[in-house]
């Protein structure tokens, strides 16, 4: 053996003892194991040892994607000019739960036909800022989160979510989505979503067809102008609604649409409001901002009895209140103190 053959040997086992020395992993990675990582990583990428089960290919300036080897579980490719998500690259990392492709130039006629499919251990996917304009399909079951924003998806195939029961958070936000993409037919499967982002689309009405599970809607910077009386009746776990920059006027909300005991956090900024809608009494947050409020009058927004059970659990529980942007003048009425006792911070 050459002195060269000695001198590899010995760097390769100095660098596998710094792997093993290092606890990078929960569990103990086997010798062979690290030995296969360390020879399989793609030349265009870097696999740190302190992080053996990733792999980053970011910032590359890569136009395709490397043939990926079986064992990362993490795979960074964002900032690159990818418009291709080729099957054949991925046909072996069928251990992924973690991929980024934010920032490519990916269509949807470049995303090849069960490109997604191998990754079956897959549980969060990012495909922000691309060109894609469908959700892709056929996605993998296992899905948590699937973050989409920022492309050009103007359609949500029928059956696109079906088996999808672990998906939680689906991001949609600064598409080109209109009322007729967002129905209950599209979203159906979607049986235990949390979180749904679709602000900045072109949306004139709310979207229809959001499971009962959904605790967070954002419907921010859209074309909304009225909310159906009976919009939230089966959406009885709503903590947080943001409905700030739409075209809602006093007419347009029902008189106690607002009136959920499960909602905390409530924005209403920049709309057309002339009044305070009527709000529950557990609600925490109100924004209320850049509208055309003239006056706050404690009776229109302190929900009924709460000046007699304002010492009482069920008194108003209210600590953030903003009304900055309007036509109010200061001072705030000592009546809407005694109303909200908790209130911490309210701008006017």
């Amino acid at each position: 053996m050459s002195r060269l053959d000695l001198t590899m040997e010995w760097l390769m086992v100095a660098f596998v003892a710094l792997l093993l020395a290092g606890q990078v992993s929960s569990e103990e990675i086997p010798y062979e194991h690290l030995i296969s990582q360390i020879q399989a990583c793609p030349k265009e990428c870097h696999c740190p040892p302190s992080f053996p089960n990733a792999v980053y290919c970011d910032n590359k300036g890569l136009k395709r994607i490397p043939v990926i080897p079986p064992y990362p579980w993490y795979l960074y490719l964002q900032n690159n000019l990818i418009d291709v998500l080729s099957a054949n690259s991925l046909h072996n990392a069928t251990q992924l739960r973690w991929i980024n492709l934010n920032h490519n130039k990916i269509t949807s006629e470049g995303l090849e036909a069960d490109a997604l499919k191998a990754m079956s251990n897959l549980v969060h996917l990012y495909m922000e800022d691309n060109l894609l304009t469908s959700i892709p399909s056929p996605l993998p079951a296992k899905l948590e989160q699937l973050r989409l924003s920022r492309n050009r998806i103007s359609k949500i195939p029928p059956g696109v979510f079906s088996g999808m029961d672990y998906l939680t958070l689906l991001d949609l936000q600064g598409n080109k989505l209109q009322d007729d993409a967002v129905t209950e037919v599209s979203l159906k499967g979607l049986n235990n979503l949390i979180q749904i982002n679709l602000a900045k689309n072109q949306l004139n009405t709310m979207p229809l067809g959001l499971p009962p599970t959904t605790k967070q809607i954002f419907l921010d910077s859209n074309n909304i102008e009225k909310i159906p009386a009976e919009y939230f009746k089966g959406l009885p776990k709503v903590v947080s609604l943001r409905l700030n920059r739409n075209k809602l006027a006093n007419g347009g909300i029902p008189n106690n649409v607002f009136n959920l005991s499960s909602i905390l956090d409530l924005q209403l900024s920049h709309n057309q409001l002339t009044e305070i809608p009527v709000i529950s009494s557990g609600l925490e947050h109100l924004h209320l901002d850049h509208n055309k409020i003239k006056s706050v009058n404690s009776s229109d927004i302190c929900p009924p009895g709460a000046l007699d059970e304002y010492l009482d659990e069920k008194g108003p529980r209210l600590r953030y209140l903003r009304l900055d942007g309007n036509e109010i003048k200061p001072p705030i009425p000592r009546e809407l103190m005694m109303c909200f006792r908790l209130l911490r911070a309210i701008v006017i």
